[in-house]
């Protein structure tokens, strides 16, 4: 089964296309930036594995789409004969509130309820659900599926995801912690058990997804119980331009001080804040790390900051679920950089850690054990594969029709 998955944003959209009946294997990939502006872009990669470039304007996501699978069976770089060789397509939903605790197979009401669920995602929300009436426009017979961001953490315990604020708004509005990163979580907990060879049903980990957007899962026994980021993905970590946790009290004066209507103060401790906001350079770790080491003052605070919240959260979900068995990094930054690893990992000897700085320095975007083989809690490198998980679950839900 051949499935095409998309990711579709405000003004982009990353497509995959996987052969399932090939355990996966991606057939072509790329991305759609600058929809709704002048002059658009894709950048497609094929079988060949070279990405080339295109540019002509795309003002819609349904533009933009059809110019993918133009690419896909394009007769010099396509991957297909055929359309019809497309059997199903996977959505990137970001949130599914309270209604969808699993992924669901697309049909009207799916679409009445993903409305519904705008509200809660503003930014993020539309814009799938675009992606989803291209793909209905264009291919009205091939059948679609939602994977939800937040669906793995629907497993959450109430006293975990609710706010400490009038119960009302809960009853009325929905207002409570949903978390994010769950298809990653999900699939990144599973790997990451058989790869330390710990029974997932009879275990404690803590998932660290760590990139431009990050965020830490405590899981008991494979299923959520508390997560960092709440009812948007602002709230947990500091990130790349998130603010992560901030006090009320500093958020409301900052507001008043940037004369900041609620919409902007959104966007601004969504995009000015975190690793930007402290370095006044970068939002990426790298520049950081190589400002740091010129001397920039700024620029080593973002990174002490970041390591040291991670660290913090660490604990915490230690104490949350009774121990640990298993820490795991993904992520761009959780896959990449050592140094963040190495000292997230410092100074956790008295939980059972026993972190090996030479197993760590040598990984990259691989899986592997950086613990040392007598470490009580065994620390892991897992690479995520958020498209598999998605085309994975649009094969299940496929197949059961």
């Amino acid at each position: 089964m051949k499935i095409l998955v998309l990711n579709c944003g405000s003004s982009s959209l990353k497509y995959q296309l996987l052969d399932m009946a090939r355990n996966g294997e991606i057939m072509a990939k790329g991305l759609v930036e600058k929809i709704g502006l002048p002059q658009g872009c894709l950048t497609h990669q094929g079988a060949d594995g070279e990405k080339r470039k295109f540019e002509k304007p795309v003002p819609d996501h349904q533009v933009g789409i059809n110019w993918v699978l133009e690419y896909l069976i394009h007769p010099q770089y396509g991957v297909i004969k055929d359309l019809k060789e497309i059997e199903a397509v996977g959505h990137r939903v970001v949130h599914g509130g309270e209604t969808f605790k699993d992924s669901v197979l697309i049909n009207d009401s799916v679409m009445a309820a993903l409305r519904a669920c705008i509200p809660f995602a503003p930014l993020h929300n539309p814009a799938n659900i675009k992606g989803i009436e291209s793909m209905q426009a264009l291919l009205p017979e091939v059948p679609q599926v939602g994977v939800f961001d937040t669906s793995f953490h629907q497993t959450m315990p109430d006293y975990a995801y609710t706010y400490a604020i009038p119960y009302r708004f809960y009853q009325t509005n929905r207002i409570r912690r949903y978390g994010f990163h769950g298809t990653s979580h999900k699939f990144v907990v599973k790997k990451a058990a058989e790869l330390a060879g710990i029974d997932l049903e009879n275990s404690k980990i803590i998932s660290c997804h760590l990139g431009n957007g990050a965020s830490l899962a405590a899981v008991l026994n494979g299923k959520s119980m508390d997560t960092s980021m709440g009812y948007t993905p602002v709230e947990g970590l500091m990130m790349g331009t998130r603010a992560g946790d901030l006090d009320l009290g500093a958020a409301m004066a900052i507001m008043e001080h940037e004369n900041l209507t609620p919409s902007q103060a959104n966007g601004y401790f969504s995009k000015e804040c975190g690793l930007q906001g402290v370095s006044q350079l970068s939002s990426d770790m790298r520049d950081l790390r190589k400002a740091a080491s010129e001397g920039n003052a700024q620029a080593a605070l973002a990174l002490k900051m970041f390591s040291y919240r991670v660290k913090k959260y660490v604990g915490a979900y230690a104490a949350a679920l009774g121990g640990v068995d298993l820490i795991l990094f993904t992520g761009g930054i959780g896959e990449n950089d050592s140094d963040a690893r190495k000292a997230i990992c410092e100074g956790l000897e008295f939980m059972g850690v026993e972190f090996d700085a030479e197993k760590n320095s040598g990984v990259r975007g691989q899986d592997a054990i950086i613990s040392t083989s007598n470490s009580r809690v065994k620390v892991a490198v897992v690479t995520t594969d958020e498209e598999k998980v998605i085309a994975t679950d649009t094969m299940n839900i496929i197949s059961k029709k």
